[in-house]
């Protein structure tokens, strides 16, 4: 028996909000409610009059004066821009077992992954169920910085601290225990673009030449040293960096010149639509698993054999028998499909599943989606109706990634 049922699948994924611009972002019409956590650059954005929204329980910009989210979009793809990714949650696990606790929250391959070296990995729960997904970077044999969601943040948490618990306290953690950090308070910036490497260059002396997609060193920045991680959110060729709290400011003032252009959430959430990149609780929740989320290369392969995760049976049945449904992507002709919007065969009429999020691409000139179908109606080319404004519009089933990925693997 699968791990969901269809019909509680389809329930589950047409149970989701519309709004006017996107979900996750609210306005401000009385001022920021008090609740609300600021990363700390909010001072920084208020003075280069960003628009603040609240997301995942921040204030966070969603663009910057009067550049709009197109024009900064297309600046990302033709130049560089900088994002303030500091509500995001950064963490240090550490102890002689730590590669064996992250292996028992996640299916990636762990152990071989090299030093400095990034991948990125889902947590799940009991079921097969995506809790969140992470970017996990080995520093050392028994040392490991991991970065998850700022919207899952309380239930990360809590997860961790209640596995630790349980890991230290049996056979496992006996051979010696882990800890986890947490850097609460430090900054992160994403450096995407194609002008990112060349101007982040002009800062140091290390050979950025040197540091591919999906690496990570500590580096010499204007006399800060900082960690940098080669990769992103866009598509695009880009870095994240790491920075203490005392820093954090300096930091974004110094990399947020010319060409650089200060972008917000509104840009953010088209260039990783296009890059084909998920968002939890649009594209990812707890009733997925990572096999219907098209995230199937996250699993190492003798992780699937072995089966020693959290969550392995429900996934290891979906490998076996094959999911439900699927996570695709979609051309919508006409107007674009928003989250949330019903998906049905074109011929039969038949509900099929729901769009997770959707644009209108401002680099394709082309209303672009991804969303869930069933199994069978989830190959390229597939011709399906999407119920837009309460009009079937034709669409069709497309490759994701809608554009080109642009990340930096070395010389050709």
């Amino acid at each position: 028996m699968a791990i969901w049922r269809t019909s509680s699948l389809l329930r589950a994924s047409l149970a989701v909000r519309r709004a006017p611009f996107h979900a996750s972002f609210r306005a401000l019409s009385s001022g920021p409610p008090s609740d609300l956590k600021k990363t700390g650059l909010y001072d920084f954005h208020v003075a280069n009059a960003g628009r603040m929204v609240s997301f995942a329980g921040y204030l966070m910009p969603l663009s910057y004066g009067n550049v709009g989210q197109v024009a900064s979009h297309h600046h990302v793809r033709t130049s560089a821009g900088l994002f303030d990714v500091g509500h995001m949650v950064q963490s240090i696990f550490r102890g002689p077992t730590a590669t064996g606790f992250l292996e028992w929250l996640t299916p990636s391959s762990l152990s071989s992954l090299q030093p400095y070296t990034s991948t990125l990995s889902v947590l799940l729960n009991e079921r097969g169920g995506i809790i969140d997904d992470l970017i996990i970077t080995k520093h050392a044999q028994d040392a490991f910085y991991v970065v998850t969601n700022a919207g899952r943040r309380d239930r990360d948490l809590e997860w961790f601290t209640q596995r630790l618990a349980e890991w230290n306290a049996g056979e496992r953690g006996a051979k010696g225990p882990v800890e986890m950090e947490l850097l609460d308070g430090w900054g992160l910036l994403a450096l995407q673009g194609p002008q990112a490497a060349s101007y982040l260059q002009s800062l140091t002396s290390f050979d950025l030449t040197q540091l591919t997609f999906g690496k990570s060193a500590f580096l010499p920045i204007e006399g800060f040293n900082l960690h940098v991680a080669r990769g992103g959110y866009t598509g695009e060729d880009g870095f994240e960096i790491s920075i203490p709290p005392s820093q954090t400011v300096e930091v974004a003032d110094l990399l947020s010149k010319s060409p650089v252009q200060l972008t917000g959430l509104g840009a953010r959430d088209s260039l990783r639509l296009e890059a084909g990149m998920c968002l939890y609780g649009n594209d990812l929740d707890e009733d997925t698993s990572p096999v219907e989320a098209g995230l199937t290369w996250v699993i190492g392969k003798e992780r699937k054999e072995n089966g020693t995760f959290i969550g392995a049976e429900g996934v290891r049945q979906h490998l076996k028998d094959g999911p439900p449904r699927r996570r695709v992507g979609f051309i919508v002709d006409e107007v674009p499909a928003r989250q949330g919007a019903k998906i049905f065969d074109a011929s039969t009429k038949e509900l099929l599943g729901a769009v997770t999020s959707g644009i209108p691409s401002p680099t394709l000139e082309a209303n672009i989606a991804m969303g869930y179908v069933l199994t069978g109606w989830h190959k390229k080319g597939t011709e399906v109706e999407i119920e837009v404004r309460s009009k079937m519009r034709k669409a069709r089933v497309t490759p994701m990634p809608f554009i080109k990925p642009k990340y930096w693997r070395g010389a050709a």
